[in-house]
């Protein structure tokens, strides 16, 4: 029995290829423990521990989880980062820092750069869950595991002492406890897919008023997200063999991380901008439904497609809701996509919009040429440019609105008709873009529209999706 012990001790450790320390601030204050596989899958976690933002429980909540990680080829990095003392950007920018140092050195890791994701306990699920909602795109994780997570900023519903520790004197500031109780920051689209692992009886964070607000959060906004809550376990259990459903935890975590399917490096990189017709308003979990996923079932996996549509969102920077002025238009340039599909004009037709239509035309330039700076000069022929894979040379499609069918919230189909497509098409000539006229390839399908008349329904999303995937990939 022993001997079979030691030999299953040495199987489980030949599974680490490398452990090592690095500072992530010039002081040492800062640090994160790495622990590499010998036979890396690409897929890599930072694991962020718990303490109440007043000490770091970095062992059953940071290094203990590396053997398991790594057995099954998980890089794993354990960040022990500093402690806010007044101020919150100490611990959110060494979080930041690692993820950045993770993929930056994804090639001499072995690990895919899209498949980069967090791991928070505690107080560290409150921090992870905050880089996974706050932070820019390019620090902003994969996915997201966050083990009976701190979620809310209200002291009389969550940890007293996480509260106070991370937000100190604006504790007193309601916009702010708003602003980090991360479940009102959850964005459709743009918030990675998380996994909450909590425990009923756990006491010290309610599981209701934080990880469970979280799931609905991400549920409500159809973005993917997984909870297990087990009978019992209080709080604190972390990696720890102790806790009852230790097990069984193991699986479900390891099936929910098996069944993520990251992008390859090398995948051309779809983005698709525009209103709540891309957003998929209508349509349950449009993030795995809409027109953009459809396009992705269609394109397969040498393309990576991401969905950065905004619901009521328009062209015009001076409309009441510019598309321009959102998080998912600076995530879409740091996505460094290959090829973009921009479909925006159906809300600038309003009233309140269209006055100022005379602008429309430089705001769609301003779009392209922040995409592609090097048209910033017009071109007079038309030319297709082959996309190449993360170039700062996007090939661009501009895609014409799809009929109104009604006038609901005052759509105004003859000033999409005779006004923005005219406009459209003359911008395209002169940028030597394509246009995709859904106009007129998607008027025979007003069968697959919901009955506002002007959103598709998951039918119609296929078929968009369908027309757009025949231009794109010729």
């Amino acid at each position: 029995m022993m001997l079979a012990m030691l030999v299953m001790a040495g199987e489980i450790q030949a599974q680490t290829l490398r452990k090592f320390t690095l500072n992530l601030t010039d002081d040492g204050a800062a640090q994160m423990v790495c622990f590499l596989p010998q036979a890396p899958s690409g897929k890599a976690i930072v694991g962020v521990p718990g303490g109440g933002y007043s000490m770091l429980s970095n062992t059953h909540e940071g290094t203990l989880a590396y053997e398991w990680l790594n057995q099954r080829g998980i890089a794993y990095f354990v960040v022990n980062y500093r402690l806010p003392n007044g101020d919150r950007t100490k611990p959110i920018s060494d979080v930041e820092q690692g993820i950045r140092i993770v993929r930056d050195s994804a090639q001499v890791w072995g690990i895919n750069p899209h498949d980069v994701g967090i791991m928070g306990f505690s107080a560290g699920g409150h921090l992870s869950s905050v880089i996974s909602t706050h932070s820019a795109f390019d620090v902003r994780p994969d996915f997201t595991i966050l083990f009976y997570p701190v979620i809310s900023m209200d002291e009389r519903v969550s940890h007293v002492w996480s509260c106070r520790n991370f937000l100190g004197e604006d504790q007193k500031n309601p916009a702010i406890v708003r602003d980090f109780s991360t479940d009102k920051a959850v964005r459709r689209h743009l918030t990675p897919p998380a996994c909450i692992i909590m425990a009923s009886d756990d006491r010290l964070v309610p599981p209701v008023t934080n990880g469970v607000q979280y799931y609905s959060a991400m549920r409500n906004a159809g973005n993917e997200c997984a909870m297990y809550i087990y009978p019992t376990g209080d709080h604190g259990f972390g990696f720890g063999p102790w806790f009852k459903y230790h097990d069984q935890m193991l699986t479900d975590l390891g099936n929910w991380l098996d069944a993520r399917q990251a992008p390859s490096p090398t995948a051309i990189r779809v983005a698709c901008i525009g209103n709540s017709i891309t957003d998929g308003h209508g349509i349950d979990m449009a993030p795995a439904y809409g027109y953009p996923a459809e396009l992705q079932k269609i394109l397969g996996k040498d393309y990576w497609v991401k969905n950065f549509g905004v619901s009521a969102r328009t062209m015009l920077n001076k409309g009441d809701y510019p598309y321009m002025k959102e998080m998912a238009w600076q995530d879409a340039q740091a996505f460094k996509p290959d090829i973009v599909i921009i479909k925006l004009g159906t809300n600038d037709s309003k009233p309140q919009n269209w006055q100022y239509g005379a602008e429309f035309k430089q705001d769609l330039q301003q779009m392209i040429t922040t995409l592609r700076p090097d048209l910033a000069q017009p071109v007079k022929k038309k030319k297709k440019a082959k996309a190449l894979p993360n170039t700062a040379k996007p090939l661009i499609f501009l895609c014409t609105p799809i009929p109104a069918i009604k006038s609901t919230w005052d759509i105004s189909d003859s000033i999409i008709t005779n006004a923005i497509i005219p406009i459209q098409n003359e911008v395209a000539k002169e940028y030597g873009l394509e246009v995709i006229d859904l106009h007129t390839l998607f008027a025979g399908d007003s069968d697959k529209m919901l009955n506002d008349g002007i959103h598709p329904d998951g039918k119609g999303a296929r078929r968009l999706a369908e027309i757009i995937a025949g231009v794109a990939k010729r």
